[in-house]
């Protein structure tokens, strides 16, 4: 036997050792390798309801009886936070039994006893019972209730997967924690339903949660909510997507994996999109860390859309995209690889997948420091190819493209034209329109801030804007009549009487048009605006 013969034998004899040794319960499952940063770890669980929407129906879907808890939405919210000390760590069935509370806070400890023995259960099924004891058993990060230490710290929401309950990503969570992040998460849930659904109203539900959990953060004295960024794992890393378009508070993205990639058509502008989700909307940045890209002939077969991809539309924003090459969908949840067997990995070994899963939670800290720290050293780590970070070899690949231009928004149309002048307001108006065709100004709006103008003495910087409302709404009498009066307020007499005759002209019964055109052509004083 050759000498290289007999250590290819002995190499695949130890692999096989090891993995035999897994199944009877001698290796960990999961292993996050990452060293925790320099914060103690806290942890809460706070059950609460959302009591602007109604969860439950009126009767109990089982006895068919009046139903005689709380109809409001519930969140069970868990939150992670820098400490002032470390206490006694939770375990793994600490955290476990925190599913059964859910959507159900009344139970009692012997319901949640019995309810978390069942998820046990039904999650250990695949282990060896050894290796599900120890897994239980395993101390992690974080204390109950430990004392929050002093400063002030950005906030991450976590929104978990289709389904999926808050501490799916406990790993991710307790890491970002040690490293200076007040982290909240709750359970991914429908409407009206625990499951999700696997619609817009699904969505728009989770993109809710995050947003009551953004309030729940700023009622804390720890919470700079200055700096917030939303990560979500799959249909979580769709709903943050739709959250950031509703609160451009949401200053940075993290999807892990997520359905913005897989569901296009609740962003594509499509009859079943989101309208709101628009690359304008989303000048955020974000970090995409997603499994091996399928090949075209695999999307063909599961005919995917091909023609839409939000991550290409948002050229607004700061784009990061992380292939994990060793990681499948469901390795993004640390949870789920505390309770697979070694079957489910393939070409890839347990131990590649959990530090390819490490890894990714170095990524998406170092991302969230370059954003909300405003890090360099971070930012030059992401710049760098993952060889230069001592990233495994062949573990990923990394694209990164800086954002360019600036969104076509309300906003930045009001910005553009305090800084150019508002005389420019129609070509600034065109020149966004022409950039993003869904960008729009109701008539309405402009009708309202050209009298918030008008009002604070403004009168020069007022006409331009009703003169574009004019433009946009030519049949509407209202603004034509918001236009006389302000040309009236400016001196322009002969102006303000040829508008105030269009707007009679296009609504007869403006009463104002009526006294104002009789008291110019007579010489009467003009009113104060508005009256």
């Amino acid at each position: 036997m050759s000498k290289l013969l007999a250590l290819l034998l002995l190499a695949a004899s130890g692999a096989a050792g090891a993995a035999a040794s897994a199944a009877a319960g001698g290796a960990d499952p999961f292993v996050f390798s990452n060293d925790p940063g320099p914060w103690p770890v806290g942890v809460q669980v706070k059950s609460q309801y959302d009591y602007s929407r109604v969860y439950r129906p009126s009767f109990d879907m089982v006895t068919g009886q009046l139903e005689t808890h709380e109809r409001a939405r519930p969140i069970q919210a868990i939150t992670w936070y820098p400490a002032g000390a470390r206490g006694k760590p939770l375990t793994w069935r600490d955290y476990m039994a925190t599913k059964a509370t859910e959507d159900t806070p009344w139970l009692s400890a012997a319901e949640v006893q019995a309810a978390t023995e069942t998820t046990i259960a039904g999650n250990t099924a695949g282990l060896a019972p050894a290796a599900a004891k120890r897994t239980l058993a395993q101390p992690m990060w974080a204390s109950k209730d430990a004392p929050a230490a002093a400063g002030k710290f950005p906030v991450v929401i976590y929104a978990p997967s289709f389904s999926a309950s808050a501490t799916e990503n406990v790993d991710l969570c307790e890491y970002l924690a040690s490293h200076g992040y007040i982290v909240i998460a709750s359970s991914s849930m429908g409407a009206r339903t625990r499951a999700m659904t696997s619609d817009l109203e699904g969505l728009e539900a989770q993109a809710a949660d995050i947003a009551f959990l953004i309030g729940q953060a700023s009622r804390m004295p720890q919470a700079d909510v200055s700096r917030i960024a939303v990560a979500g794992y799959s249909w979580g890393g769709l709903a943050n997507v739709l959250a950031a378009a509703r609160d451009d508070r949401i200053r940075a993205l993290v999807s892990l994996d997520g359905s913005v990639r897989y569901w296009p058509e609740f962003v594509d502008g499509g009859k079943d999109a989101a309208k709101y989700a628009t690359p304008a909307r989303l000048a955020v940045p974000m970090l995409f860390v997603a499994r091996e890209r399928d090949s075209l002939e695999t999307l063909a077969k599961k005919k995917k859309k091909l023609d839409f991809n939000l991550l290409n539309q948002m050229t607004y924003a700061d784009m990061t995209v992380v292939t994990m090459h060793p990681m499948a969908h469901a390795d993004f949840a640390s949870d789920g690889l505390r309770f697979v067997n070694d079957k489910r990995f393939g070409e890839y070994s347990r131990d590649e997948v959990s530090m390819a899963h490490s890894w990714t939670a170095r990524y998406v800290e170092r991302f969230l420091d370059a954003y909300l720290k405003n890090d360099a050293k971070a930012m030059a780590f992401l710049d760098k190819q993952p060889s230069a970070n001592q990233a495994p070899a062949h573990m990923m690949s990394v694209e990164r493209r800086k954002g360019a231009g600036t969104a076509p928004t309300l906003e930045a149309f009001v910005r553009a034209l305090q800084t150019g002048g508002y005389e420019h307001a129609q070509e600034v108006y065109d020149r966004m329109r022409a950039s993003s065709p869904e960008f729009s100004l109701e008539p309405v709006w402009l009708n309202v801030y050209g009298y918030q103008l008008l009002r604070s003495g403004r009168v020069k910087e007022s006409v331009p804007i009703f003169r574009l409302g004019t433009k946009l709404a030519p049949d509407w009498g209202g603004i034509a009549d918001s236009l006389a009066e302000a040309y009236e307020a400016a001196g322009e007499h002969q102006l303000a009487i040829d508008e105030y005759r269009r707007a009679l002209s296009l609504d007869p019964s403006i009463g104002h048009s009526i006294e104002r055109l009789k008291a110019l052509e007579t010489g009467a004083p003009a009113k104060a605006a508005g009256g």
